[in-house]
């Protein structure tokens, strides 16, 4: 639902994203960027409809800026995993039971990750492996990413 002639690019040694609409001052900034599409879309549920919840989706925004996209050790990937997995141990998404702009950034911010992690990686972090799973399957998110496969029944059992 976007009208036509915006022209993306990127500027900067870190490549930050940058937006050029056809009436207006250019856009920088992931998060203004998303924040601006998903109005100009009229898609404003994206954002969370109650005080709360767009707080909670900013701070998620806010998150996947500093932490996914800042952190480049494996502690800090580790740290992240952590993190969400912990976030998501009670909720279908990270903003609860609503499905938020911050779900796709943060699915596109941890594909890269989710795809080299082994089968042992992905189950110590399953909560964070469901919601990938849930969300590379939601509608219109995956787009050109490949599938990252997570296998259906669990490898160890308690059972000796």
């Amino acid at each position: 639902g976007l009208p036509s002639g915006n022209k993306y690019g990127v500027q900067g040694e870190r490549k930050i994203p940058v937006l050029q609409t056809n009436n207006g001052p250019g856009l920088t900034g992931l998060m203004t960027i998303a924040a601006h599409l998903v109005r100009q879309a009229r898609k404003d549920q994206l954002l969370g409809s109650t005080a709360e919840e767009k707080a909670v989706v900013q701070q998620w925004l806010e998150y996947r800026v500093t932490r996914v996209n800042g952190g480049s050790s494996k502690e800090d990937t580790r740290t992240v995993l952590k993190d969400l997995n912990m976030h998501l141990e009670d909720k279908v998404y990270l903003a609860g039971n609503i499905f938020t702009l911050a779900d796709i950034l943060m699915y596109y911010g941890l594909h890269h990750i989710m795809v080299d992690l082994t089968v042992q990686e992905k189950e110590k972090y399953l909560n964070v492996s469901r919601w990938f799973n849930h969300i590379q399957h939601y509608p219109g998110v995956r787009q050109h990413l490949s599938d990252v496969i997570f296998i259906k029944n669990r490898l160890y059992t308690n059972a000796h």
